[in-house]
């Protein structure tokens, strides 16, 4: 026998996890009680033949990602189970039960036909419902601006958002108005097709102009809030972003980043790994004074920084794709946010005031 508390779908762990679920994570607990008489066999099939609606792909997934536990200690897909074995399995997605409601919430849209749409999000906006974050979310708010699009329905996973960013990472995102259109956009995404460029301001002066960030992406087994590099081929999801140094300001810099991959706060752990975090990245420690001065002149003119961009300096520049039914090659920009602008002006006339 098997004792489920409650079964949920896996969700897709590949991409970048906004606040509704990696900003919060408060996963909900599904506990398995492995039977007597249960013969060795690897975790993921045992999940996935026991499991409604989840497939041995996204139990390796969850593996992966360190959600999944036997015994209170996380275990690799290849993971056999025993008799008597605790299965303990940390879910993204809210119950089965939960709907998405519409509500009135403005929306940035930059392009839009019958297929997708493309919209500008602010920072501080949750893109997906989640734990403590079940309204007021992008979400929500398209399925009030679509509520009148037939073929649109908001609790329907073949539509909607193809990707995700950060609750506190403003910029480009795109959303399929059709299951044709979200297939083919996914695919180009998990191709490696798409062309997504950032723009973040980092600490410290880096040594290279340019450069390529490769390392495997998992959960921090010293803190589950943050996500870390691993070594370890076997060890979490392969990531790669190209970043190039735009504007030096001594005690911090400018870089575009180029992503490959689409893994969860990419951007902002690959930047930690080289010894660059993002300027007043709370998560991974962007907001303290890491470099310059111990004056204290300084140290007020960075508090005064952070209060002028409060959250991590990280927005989604630009997005390009095929589109999914004329085949046309798209490509979109937005402007940099006005806390970032902002931000930028005030350490371009620090250095230049420096230099004086």
């Amino acid at each position: 026998m098997i004792n489920e508390d409650s079964v949920l779908t896996l969700d897709d762990f590949d991409e970048e996890i906004d606040g509704s679920s990696s900003d919060e994570l408060l996963y909900e607990r599904h506990r398995i009680v492995v039977d007597k008489g249960q013969t060795l066999i690897r975790i993921d099939k045992f999940l996935c033949d026991r499991l409604e609606r989840v497939s041995r792909n996204q139990v390796q997934k969850a593996a992966d990602a360190g959600f999944v536990k036997v015994n209170d200690v996380s275990v690799k897909s290849s993971y056999k189970v025993k008799p008597f074995d605790v299965i303990t399995i940390f879910m993204t997605t809210p119950p089965v039960e939960f709907k998405v409601i519409p509500e009135d919430i403005p929306l940035d849209i930059v392009y839009e036909d019958d297929q997708l749409m493309i919209v500008n999000k602010p920072a501080g906006l949750v893109v997906h419902p989640g734990h403590g974050n079940y309204s007021g979310t992008l979400v929500n708010a398209l399925a009030w601006y679509l509520q009148s699009d037939p073929n649109y329905d908001p609790n329907d996973a073949r539509v909607g958002l193809v990707h995700r960013i950060d609750k506190d990472t403003s910029g480009l995102l795109v959303v399929a108005k059709t299951p044709e259109a979200k297939t083919d956009l996914a695919l180009q995404f998990f191709n490696k097709t798409t062309k997504r460029e950032y723009r973040a301001l980092v600490w410290g002066d880096l040594t290279e102009d340019e450069g390529t960030i490769i390392g495997n992406l998992a959960r921090n087994p010293k803190n589950r809030l943050q996500m870390a590099v691993f070594d370890d081929p076997e060890i979490g999801k392969h990531a790669v972003t190209h970043y190039k140094v735009l504007e030096r300001f001594g005690y911090v810099s400018l870089v575009a980043c180029r992503l490959e991959t689409g893994r969860t706060h990419q951007i902002r752990v690959h930047m930690k790994h080289i010894g660059h975090v993002l300027f007043n990245d709370t998560r991974y420690g962007g907001n303290e004074v890491l470099r310059g001065t111990s004056y204290a002149k300084y140290k007020q003119f960075v508090e005064n920084c952070f209060k002028i961009c409060p959250r991590q300096a990280l927005h989604a520049l630009s997005l390009g794709f095929i589109h999914p039914t004329t085949k046309e090659e798209l490509y979109f920009t937005s402007e940099m946010p006005a806390d970032m602008s902002e931000l930028l002006d005030k350490w371009r006339n620090y250095i230049s005031n420096r230099n004086i």
